[in-house]
């Protein structure tokens, strides 16, 4: 499992700043492990909270989706499509 972040140090128009975690899972097994991948998403995201809730207690974790898959019964799927 590889876990990725993109940090954007900068504020936007609104003077938000913001991190992108992304999660990347692989399987040989017959069952699809897109579970895990959001599962690690959310602890990434929940553990970045708790470091820096003493700098600003108004951060919020955003949304939590699925942006593709292959493989399993239900077969590719990509967001958008």
């Amino acid at each position: 499992m590889d876990i990725g972040f993109k940090e954007e140090p900068q504020p936007d128009r609104d003077g938000l700043c913001s991190i992108l975690v992304t999660a990347t899972v692989k399987t040989t097994g017959p069952t699809g492990v897109e579970m895990e991948a959001m599962t690690a998403v959310s602890v990434a995201a929940l553990t970045i909270y708790d470091m820096c809730k003493a700098v600003d207690k108004a951060i919020s974790v955003g949304d939590v989706y699925l942006l593709s898959k292959s493989g399993g019964k239900s077969g590719t799927y990509v967001r958008g499509r």
